[in-house]
């Protein structure tokens, strides 16, 4: 009898480990799907996937010699995809901008309170371009030095939406935490602790500022630069 049921167990776990696998290699073959040809085909497995299967799918992708990176961006592509045309209705004035401090200028004088970083508006960097043209159409805005302040802050404020920039891991991470915030995100051209950089039309064309579109004196390169692999 004992044997029996450990024979039964035995094949179930195999059948599950299978099936694991199988979602697993699914959800890689439709998330690059998305990534290379701007194709989404079932949002809802793919969410699943990256969000309960997170640490298995970053080791299967690198088992496959792929960037475990790619999980993350798939992550956030997919959030992006789903709820651009929510995000888009509701009024900016309900929405929150949130900037990573790893954009800023070495020689940044912002102060540090319970919100984040708060901006002077000097202009040396990336930051203050972005910030005045959010604000102008009703946003407000966060510079923050670690994710522990997103969730405090969209709760606190009652935000409909936030939009965020950042590596594809943290952003990825912050988009599945906020999920309910109708999150999109843009990604940084280059990341790290210090001097990143991102794509100003990119975040531009988020906030629906399409026609606003020329890059400012002193903007980030729009083409994205190598990162090494993690």
């Amino acid at each position: 009898m004992i044997n029996e049921f450990y024979q039964i167990f035995g094949q179930l776990v195999f059948i599950a480990g299978l099936g694991l696998i199988v979602m697993l290699a699914s959800s890689l073959f439709l998330g690059r799907l998305l990534l290379n040809e701007d194709r989404l085909i079932f949002p809802r497995l793919l969410l699943i996937t990256v969000d309960i299967f997170y640490g298995p799918f970053k080791k299967f992708s690198e088992t496959l010699g792929l960037n475990s990176r790619i999980v993350d961006q798939i992550g956030v592509e997919v959030r992006n995809k789903i709820n651009e045309k929510r995000f888009r209705s509701i009024d900016p004035h309900e929405k929150a901008l949130v900037l990573p401090h790893c954009l800023r200028n070495p020689r940044c004088e912002a102060r540090l309170d319970r919100t984040g970083l708060v901006c002077t508006g000097c202009n040396r960097c990336i930051i203050g371009k972005i910030k005045e043209r959010a604000e102008s159409i009703g946003y407000t805005v966060f510079v923050i030095p670690g994710s522990t302040f997103i969730k405090k802050i969209m709760e606190e404020r009652r935000f409909k939406a936030v939009l965020g920039v950042a590596c594809y891991q943290d952003l990825n991470l912050a988009m599945m935490k906020l999920s309910r915030f109708t999150p999109q995100g843009v990604p940084l051209l280059r990341d790290g602790c210090f001097k990143t950089k991102v794509d100003f039309r990119a975040v531009l064309e988020k906030m629906g500022l399409e026609g606003e579109m020329r890059r400012p004196r002193g903007c980030m390169n729009q083409v994205p630069e190598k990162t090494p692999e993690r």
